[in-house]
């Protein structure tokens, strides 16, 4: 047997499992890393976070990524290079990471990759299938490290049908759900998504899907017309400015807005360029403090949209994870557009609102060393339910 197999299988038969996640999202500001304890599989995990720490990119590694980010157009070459990159650089930051916190990467079973996002194509009109693309090569990872890596975790969701995003209702089901307590946990990354988790905690009724913008048309303003910024830090720029209801009922007229749920969308639709035309269209005419609230308040609007056109209940909890979290304006207005919900942050049911997508991510990998259940043909709610990641040994 290949001595990698060989410990993968004794990795799976342990009662506890240390897995690190590692999640680069949208707003490209760097990797978060969640060193997890996993002990049993699906509703009966339980799970520790033991670790946790955010580390940025340098100004320089963030443009390599812009060059290619969600571009019709790119420089091939530049894409492949990155690939190789992105991975020798997660795993470097790894073993940063390790040594911090005085463990060996020997102590660690596994590593649960989710890569860089750099194009989502979801296909609902058309004969084309969905596709989304993940770079930072998971064979990097495990070699440089010497741990087993999982990584490319969308693929298999697409393959079997789904979009490949959102993916985390699964641990959202599993280590989230509380019987007799209606919960939606809305994640404002780059993108927004939520997961509602009914309360008989019956997988058939679980929902989720992407909202649309969350911080990628805030961050890309603030970049665009403040230098040096990359985000609105506390809103301060946001209350500066003035909401323009004529830009935010064309951004709300959008066709995303119309389409059924579930769906899943990108930057690649959410940009602002879009949002330049519709200004340049409409002769609007905004400061940009004025477009920065606008834009807050339109995130603010789709995901309060879709809460209340695709969740079956009124009464519900609502639990904020993501970047988006930070922002006072954007909380207060969700807050305001959602009164008969009460709403909270992920801390309050046990995980830190910056390291919940790399605690999930983690929570795929022990599922799938751990699920004995995998189907083809079986659902978590509208979302195919089975078994992500493809598996780089170390050696």
């Amino acid at each position: 047997m290949n001595p990698g197999i060989e410990t993968l299988y004794r990795i799976a038969k342990k009662p506890k499992k240390q897995i690190l996640g590692l999640m680069s999202g949208t707003s490209l500001d760097g990797l978060d890393l969640a060193l997890c304890e996993f002990e049993g599989t699906g509703l009966n995990t339980k799970f520790q976070l033991k670790q946790f720490v955010s580390l940025p990119y340098s100004s320089e590694f963030k443009e390599s990524i812009q060059a290619v980010f969600s571009k019709e157009q790119i420089h091939f070459p530049s894409l492949s290079t990155l690939n190789a990159e992105i991975g020798i650089k997660h795993a470097e930051l790894i073993l940063n990471a390790l040594q911090s916190w005085g463990i060996k990467p020997g102590e660690i079973d596994l590593i649960a990759s989710h890569g860089q996002t750099v194009m989502h194509r979801p296909m609902r009109h058309g004969n084309q299938p969905n596709s989304t693309l993940q770079i930072g090569d998971g064979d990097h990872i495990a070699l440089k490290t010497g741990i087993i890596t999982l990584s490319d975790f969308r693929q298999k969701h697409v393959a079997a049908g789904g979009e490949g995003a959102p993916l985390a209702m699964y641990g959202d089901y599993f280590l989230f759900s509380k019987k007799g307590e209606n919960r939606i946990l809305l994640n404002i990354g780059g993108i927004g998504n939520f997961t509602f988790l009914p309360a008989n905690q019956d997988p058939n009724l679980i929902l989720v899907t992407d909202t649309g913008p969350g911080n990628t048309l805030i961050d890309a303003c603030v970049r665009t017309h403040f230098p040096g910024f990359f985000f609105d830090k506390d809103a301060r720029l946001g209350m500066q400015g003035v909401l323009h209801t004529g830009l935010l009922q064309a951004l709300m007229n959008l066709d995303f807005f119309k389409e059924d749920f579930p769906k899943s969308t990108g930057p690649e639709y959410f940009n602002l360029e879009k949002v330049e035309q519709l200004i340049q269209a409409n002769q609007y005419t905004l400061t940009p403090t004025d477009l920065i609230r606008t834009l807050t308040e339109f995130s603010a609007q789709s995901m309060a949209l879709a809460i209340k056109k695709y969740v079956p209940v009124t009464q519900a909890n609502l639990y904020v994870s993501g970047g988006g979290s930070q922002n006072p304006l954007l909380m207060q207005r969700i807050s305001e557009l959602l009164p008969e919900i009460k709403m909270g942050f992920s801390s309050e049911i046990g995980i830190p609102t910056d390291a919940k997508e790399a605690v999930l991510f983690a929570l795929l990998a022990n599922e799938t060393i751990m699920d004995a259940g995998a189907t083809k043909v079986r659902r978590l709610g509208d979302s195919p339910w089975v078994t992500m990641g493809k598996i780089s040994l170390p050696f």
